[in-house]
């Protein structure tokens, strides 16, 4: 008859290296992408680990101050509010510069239309919630 095998336990080393796989990345290619855009010029692949390495970090610690924004409010989820509030702590909103200009001027219509509320015909205000 057959026997069901049995599970090996885990090595405590392999753990730790599972645990690391398994943090989602922003991709390289992406990051190369974005940063070559507006670069403009070659970039060494030296200097392209250090930029990869500080986008890395950079999403780090923004994941970590919306998380603190919002359980401070006692949420569980961040709101846009959460966002636009690191963003005039990092001085990308002002006064002068509201989110909804930054968002017309960086973001394809796609994402255009699903941030900023539209009037339509019939009283109707897109997108509704």
């Amino acid at each position: 008859p057959l026997e069901p095998l049995q599970a090996k336990p885990v090595p405590k080393s392999l753990r730790a290296s599972r645990k690391n796989a398994c943090e989602p990345e922003v991709a390289s290619s992406l990051i190369r992408k974005i940063f070559s855009h507006y670069v403009k010029m070659p970039v060494t692949r030296d200097a392209f680990k250090i930029v990869e390495k500080c986008s890395r970090r950079y999403f780090q610690q923004l994941s970590n101050d919306l998380e603190a924004y919002s359980n401070h409010a006692g949420r569980k989820t961040v709101e846009m509010a959460d966002l636009e509030v690191l963003m005039r702590r990092q001085g990308l909103v002002t006064d002068k510069m509201p989110l909804c200009v930054l968002i017309e001027r960086y973001l394809p219509l796609e994402y255009r239309k699903l941030l900023i509320p539209v009037a339509m015909s019939g009283n109707k205000v897109i997108p509704c919630k």
